[in-house]
């Protein structure tokens, strides 16, 4: 079977082993162009694009796929398949209707919850305590495409988005692993998605970081856990960003009403800096100053004045 894969982030590069290591013809890797990342701003390439030059894979890096000479070569290679998995643009039918058994999608999510650029955030923002992988056929909507297989993967307190993307894209690789033959046989049953069930997860937006201390506890803990480690929740402290990558959870029972306004720091020491919610309060055990490192809660304590009766989000 001769297969063009498409994808971007380390989420990718398992399902990509998966098939060089299964014996498949990856004929072509897709993925985005190369980035500047850091403070140094250096150019980077894409994970994905790491591995592929690792085998020896003719590597295309389109900004746009849509009005790219890449379809055209997608085409000359005549795929029987196109296997994507967080590549980061919408494949138009023109690149769609060329592989013979069509094109599957690597979404991390039970679809036909959480569609769209940010499924593993937005599940844990949401409290959610089992997520998944679904493989998909694609179509022109945004994961709306009938749906091959699927593989549940639970939600752990300790977990973040971080470990999250670890566990899914070994649970999409695996899953990759037992779809291909049934695919390549004829034997898979797809199921249309309940539309009545979507919930979109768009991209992260500078908003969705901010922390809204009206909020219940376990709202601002999940929100906390859903952006890290990337891109970070924040508030502000003394009209500067403070990250916060880390708070205890809030335990079952210990909501009721704070001595003090929502985002008023109650009390601050090497044990963690507890703040004032909607519903009581939440404990921050890591945090990061503007200009600064990540650093535990102790550490800023001892450096700064921050202190009870501060007030954070002004």
């Amino acid at each position: 079977m001769k297969i063009v894969f498409m994808g971007t982030p380390d989420f990718a590069v398992l399902p990509l082993q998966t098939l060089l290591e299964g014996g498949y013809e990856v004929a072509a890797v897709i993925t985005q162009p190369d980035r500047p990342k850091g403070r140094k701003r250096i150019l980077t390439p894409p994970p994905v694009k790491v591995e592929a030059e690792k085998h020896g894979i003719p590597v295309f890096q389109p900004e746009k796929l849509r009005t790219s000479d890449t379809v055209d070569e997608i085409r000359r290679i005549q795929p029987d398949l196109i296997v994507t998995a967080a590549y980061g643009q919408i494949l138009p039918k023109a690149v769609l209707d060329i592989p013979r058994l069509g094109c599957i999608n690597i979404h991390a999510s039970l679809l036909p919850k959480y569609r769209g650029g940010a499924p593993i955030h937005h599940a844990i923002i949401r409290g959610e305590q089992v997520t998944g992988v679904t493989i998909m056929y694609m179509a022109v909507g945004l994961d709306t495409g009938d749906m091959i297989s699927k593989i549940e993967v639970a939600i752990g307190d300790e977990d973040t988005t971080g470990t999250m993307f670890e566990k899914l894209s070994r649970a999409g690789a695996d899953l990759l692993k037992r779809t291909l033959p049934e695919l390549s046989a004829g034997t898979v049953t797809p199921v249309v998605q309940n539309e009545e069930e979507a919930i979109y997860s768009p991209n992260i937006g500078r908003e969705d970081e901010r922390i809204d201390w009206t909020k219940p506890s376990r709202a601002i803990w999940n929100q906390v856990r859903g952006l890290n480690p990337f891109p970070g929740a924040y508030t502000t402290w003394n009209g500067e960003v403070l990250k916060v990558w880390s708070c205890a959870k809030p335990e079952d029972g210990e909501a009721g009403s704070a001595a003090a306004a929502a985002g008023t720091i109650i009390r601050a020491d090497e044990n963690g800096i507890e703040v004032a919610t909607g519903d009581g309060s939440v404990v921050l055990l890591t945090v990061q100053p503007s200009g600064k490192k990540a650093m535990d809660v102790a550490q800023l304590v001892r450096g700064t004045s921050i202190a009870p009766g501060t007030k954070l989000g002004e």
